[in-house]
């Protein structure tokens, strides 16, 4: 019997785009089962990081993904390696935004980086947004 390969990220997905799907779709075409870990609101806030759309929001939309199998809270920065343990992660991966940072998860499981989708992100459309209301409130 073929061992199931088991890929987990994480992320705020705030404002969810197509960057995002593409993300997950490309990392649940390197195994069997996808893990989502969102951050919650707190654990963004510590980040310094305001979300449009709330934990409760986020992690519904995220677990509606087709290609997602599970969603578990991101509560804080050390959570990673009990998380690659308790749900036998092969796979740990991230956007290359973050390449190296969490090098220290090799010990555990296999760590990549992928490339991000080219010219879409959420700090993006957050700017475009508030430039439109800039505009349409002139």
């Amino acid at each position: 019997m073929k061992k199931e390969i088991h890929i987990i990220t994480y992320g705020t997905f705030d404002m969810f785009h197509i960057g995002h799907l593409r993300l997950l779709q490309r990392l649940k075409s390197l195994g069997d089962k996808l893990i989502v870990a969102v951050s919650t609101d707190e654990f963004n806030s510590i980040k310094g990081k305001k979300t449009l759309i709330p934990y409760d929001q986020r992690a519904v939309i995220v677990e509606n993904i087709k290609c997602v199998d599970m969603v578990i809270p991101e509560n804080n920065w050390e959570q990673k390696i009990s998380d690659v343990q308790k749900f036998r992660v092969d796979i740990f991966a991230m956007g290359d935004d973050w390449t190296g940072k969490f090098d220290f998860l090799k010990e555990y499981c296999d760590v990549i980086y992928l490339d991000r989708t080219k010219n879409i992100s959420t700090t993006q459309l957050k700017q475009e947004l508030n430039s439109f209301l800039d505009i349409y409130e002139k």
